[in-house]
C-alpha cells in the first residue's frame, strides 16, 4: 500500500470520528484511544474505501493496442482515451481500420437517404464502472474519401432485453 497525503488525511478524519463515537460510550481516555486506533483501519478499508470506489468514476487508462481491442471488447473504454489523443486512426483507410479494430458493430443512420451511412462506423466501448451509471461508451468513426477524418465519442443509454 502506498501512503499518500489523501490517505493520511482520510485516516485522520476516520480516527477523529471513531474517537468521538467511542467517547460517547466510555469516558476512559486510554480505552477510547486504544479502541479508536484498532477500529480506524477496519472502518476505513471496509466502509469508507469501498464507498469511495463505488461512487467515484475512476478506471485504469491503458495504451491502445489492436489485440487488446479485439480480445476484451468490454474494456475498450480503458484504451479509448489513448486512441483518441494519439490520433492513431486519423487518415487510415477503411481496410486499415478493419485490420486494427475489426468489422464495425453498427452503421449510423442517415435521415436524408433513409438508409445506413457506410461512412460512419460505430463501435461500443463498454460500460465504465461506477454506481448509477446508465450509459455505455461508444465511438463513431467518420470517413471521407475512404479515410478517417474524425472520431466522435458519445454515450448511449443501456438497454436491457425483456425476456418474457
Amino acid at each position: 500500500m502506498i501512503i499518500t497525503v489523501p490517505l493520511v488525511i482520510l485516516m485522520c478524519v476516520v480516527f477523529a470520528l471513531v474517537f468521538l463515537f467511542v467517547k460517547t460510550i466510555d469516558k476512559r481516555k486510554w480505552l477510547t484511544v486504544l479502541v479508536s486506533l484498532a477500529m480506524t483501519p477496519f472502518i476505513y478499508f471496509y466502509a469508507l474505501y469501498p464507498m469511495i470506489n463505488i461512487f467515484s468514476n475512476y478506471h485504469h487508462q491503458k495504451y491502445f493496442s489492436s489485440e487488446l481491442w479485439t480480445e476484451k471488447p468490454a474494456l475498450r473504454y480503458e484504451i479509448s482515451d489513448d486512441m483518441l489523443t494519439s490520433k492513431v486512426l486519423i487518415r487510415k483507410t477503411k481496410t486499415e481500420v478493419i485490420t486494427l479494430l475489426g468489422t464495425y458493430e453498427w452503421l449510423s443512420w442517415d435521415d436524408t437517404k433513409k438508409d445506413h451511412n457506410n461512412n460512419k462506423w460505430n463501435y461500443g466501448l463498454g460500460i465504465e464502472p461506477g454506481a448509477f451509471n446508465t450509459e455505455k461508451e461508444c465511438i463513431e468513426i467518420v470517413f471521407k474519401n475512404d479515410k478517417v477524418v474524425t472520431i466522435n465519442p458519445f454515450k448511449d443509454l443501456i438497454e436491457f432485453d425483456d425476456k418474457e
